[in-house]
C-alpha cells in the first residue's frame, strides 16, 4: 500500500502530521477522522518517487530563496517557545514550505531528530543551504538552553540580509532594464537596419572610414553567424559565472567592487554592516569571539573582508584588542568601526554597541540605495550618448565623403 504525508487538525486545536500508509486518500482521511483529526493536506510519497530523476535533476537548478530560511527560523522559535517539541515543530514546517528542495531538506532534518540527533546536527548535513552563522547559532543555543532566543535573534538577522539584499537588488533594476532594451534595440539596428544603408556604401567602390567598417562586420557577423554569435556569448557568460565563483574569480571581483568608485561606499557599508550585526548576534549568543570571528570570515562574501577578519583570529587569540586590528585595515572599514568597537571594549558594551553601528550602516546603505539610480542615470545617458554618436557618426562619415566625391 502507499505512503502517505499528511497534516490533520484535532477538534481540540491539536496538530499532528507525519507518514502514514493506507490504502488511498479517502481511507486515511476516514481513519484520522475516527481518531479525532481532520486532515488538511495530503500529499502521496509513491508519486514523489516516480519522478525521482528527473526532479532531482531539476533540484540542481532550485535554490532556497533566504526568505525561506528566514521564515523558517522564526517559525521554528514560536512553535518552539510555545511547547512543541523541535522534532514535531520542523515536521510542520516542512510540510508548509512550497519550496519542494527545502521541503526535502526539512524532511531530512526531521529524520535525523528523529534518529537521535540534535537539530544543530541536522542543519550541519546542509550547511551549504543554512550557512556557518545559522548551524553554529543553534548549537550554541541548544548548549545554553535558549534555543528559542538564539532562533529569534537568527532570524532578525536573516530579515535584515534580507532587507540589504533587496534594496540592492531593487537599485539595479533600473539600470539593468534600460542596459538590455539598448543592447536589444542595438542588435536590431545591426541586424535588420544598418544593412540597408551599408548596402548602398558597398555600392559605392570607395573606401570606408575605419569605424564604419567595423559597424558593417558586426552587421555582417550578427546577420551571417547569428547562431554562433549567440552560442559564444552564452559560452561567454558560463565561463563568467564559472570563474567569478573559483577563488581567483572571488578575488577580482572583491578588488574591483572595492576599487570601483561608484560602488565602493556601498559595498563598504554593506560588509560594515553584516559584519557588526553579525558579530553582535553571534556575542550575544554566547560565541565566544575568536570562534565568531571564524564564523563571521566564512559568512562574509567579499574576499579582502574574510582575509582580514581570518586574519584577526591569532592576533586576538596573543591578546591584540579588535578594535586595534579593525584600524590597521581602514582600507575597507572606516575608521568609525574601529573607533566604536573600542568604546564597546572600554565599556564592556560591544554587543550594543555594534548593533547600533549596524543600524547607521544600514540606515546608510538605505540611503545610498535610495540615490543610486540617480547617480547612475547620469552615466547611462553619456553610454547611450556615445553609442548612438559612434553609430551616427560611422554612417555618416561615408555619406560625407560621397558628397565630395559628386563635388
Amino acid at each position: 500500500m502507499p505512503k502517505f504525508i499528511y497534516t490533520a487538525k484535532g477538534y481540540d486545536g491539536e496538530t499532528k502530521g507525519g507518514e502514514i500508509v493506507a490504502q488511498d486518500e479517502k481511507s486515511l482521511a476516514q481513519q484520522l477522522r475516527s481518531e479525532g483529526f481532520l486532515v488538511t493536506s495530503i500529499t502521496k510519497v509513491e508519486e514523489e518517487k516516480k519522478g525521482k530523476t528527473s526532479a532531482n535533476f531539476l533540484d540542481q537548478f532550485e535554490s532556497v530563496p533566504l526568505k525561506e530560511k528566514m521564515i523558517f527560523a522564526r517559525n521554528l522559535g514560536v512553535m518552539f517557545s510555545s511547547g512543541l517539541t523541535v522534532s514535531r515543530a520542523v515536521n510542520n514546517l516542512a510540510l508548509q514550505t512550497q519550496n519542494k528542495k527545502f521541503r526535502k531538506i526539512l524532511l531530512d532534518i526531521h529524520e535525523e531528530i528523529q534518529a537521535g540527533k540534535s537539530l544543530s546536527e541536522g542543519l550541519a548535513k546542509h550547511v551549504n543551504v543554512f550557512g556557518e552563522l545559522f548551524v553554529n547559532m543553534v548549537s550554541v543555543g541548544e548548549t545554553a538552553g535558549n534555543l528559542d532566543e538564539v532562533l529569534r535573534i537568527v532570524a532578525v538577522q536573516l530579515e535584515k540580509e534580507h532587507d540589504l539584499k533587496s534594496k540592492v537588488k531593487g537599485a539595479m533594476v533600473y539600470p539593468a532594464v534600460i542596459l538590455t532594451v539598448m543592447f536589444v534595440i542595438g542588435i536590431i539596428m545591426l541586424t535588420f537596419v544598418l544593412p540597408k544603408l551599408t548596402a548602398v556604401f558597398k555600392d559605392m567602390g570607395t573606401e570606408l572610414p575605419v569605424m564604419t567598417q567595423v559597424v558593417i562586420k558586426i552587421s555582417d557577423a550578427l546577420r551571417n553567424h547569428g547562431l554562433l554569435v549567440a552560442i559564444g556569448l552564452i559560452v561567454l557568460i558560463l565561463f563568467g559565472q564559472y570563474f567569478f565563483r573559483q577563488k581567483t574569480g572571488k578575488k577580482v571581483l572583491s578588488w574591483i567592487s572595492i576599487k570601483f568608485p561608484l560602488f565602493s561606499p556601498l559595498v563598504k557599508q554593506m560588509n560594515c554592516a553584516r559584519f557588526a550585526r553579525i558579530y553582535s548576534s553571534l556575542l550575544k549568543s554566547g560565541v565566544g569571539a575568536v570562534d565568531a570571528l571564524k564564523i563571521i570570515s566564512h559568512t562574509l562574501t567579499n574576499y579582502y573582508y574574510q582575509k582580514a577578519i581570518l586574519g584577526s583570529v591569532e592576533d586576538i587569540q596573543r591578546g591584540v584588542a579588535l578594535s586595534k586590528i579593525l584600524a590597521d585595515h581602514q582600507d575597507i572599514f572606516p575608521i568609525m568601526v574601529s573607533q566604536i568597537v573600542e568604546v564597546g571594549e572600554e565599556t564592556g558594551k560591544t554587543e550594543s554597541v555594534l548593533l547600533q553601528l549596524a543600524e547607521f550602516y544600514e540606515a546608510e546603505v538605505d540611503q545610498i540605495t535610495k540615490n543610486l539610480s540617480s547617480i547612475i542615470e547620469p552615466l547611462l545617458m553619456v553610454v547611450i550618448g556615445a553609442s548612438v554618436g559612434f553609430f551616427a557618426v560611422a554612417m555618416l562619415m561615408p555619406m560625407y565623403s560621397m558628397m565630395d566625391t559628386i563635388k
